[in-house]
């Protein structure tokens, strides 16, 4: 038993070996370059660029409806389907259905 403990002990008395073993464990975890501290930077760099690419599709979608408001027609069709405005000759008529209606 003695043997064994000598055994697996024995790298350890090697100066040049236990230095070794302390430097990596603070370069490790203790740093203030570890790697504890670039694994959390980098989940955060990896999240902005979600959000990065998530904003730049939402301007894309706003840029297309500044587009189609710019012109007559599709300022027209907004102020028909949002605010229900009519023209001095027409009528309008809505009809909604029972599974459309808000209920509580």
């Amino acid at each position: 038993m003695a043997s064994i403990k000598k055994k697996y002990l024995k790298p350890f008395k090697n100066w040049f070996v236990l230095i070794l073993i302390i430097f990596a464990i603070w370069m490790l975890f203790f740093d203030t370059n570890s790697w504890l501290i670039h694994h959390e930077l980098n989940t955060e760099i990896e999240k902005l660029e979600n959000e990065k690419e998530y904003y730049k599709k939402e301007i894309e979608k706003d840029e297309k409806a500044i587009n189609e408001l710019s012109t007559d027609e599709g300022l027209e069709k907004f102020a028909r389907e949002a605010y229900y405005m009519k023209r001095d000759n027409e009528e309008i008529y809505i009809i909604e259905y029972e599974d459309s209606l808000k209920t509580k």
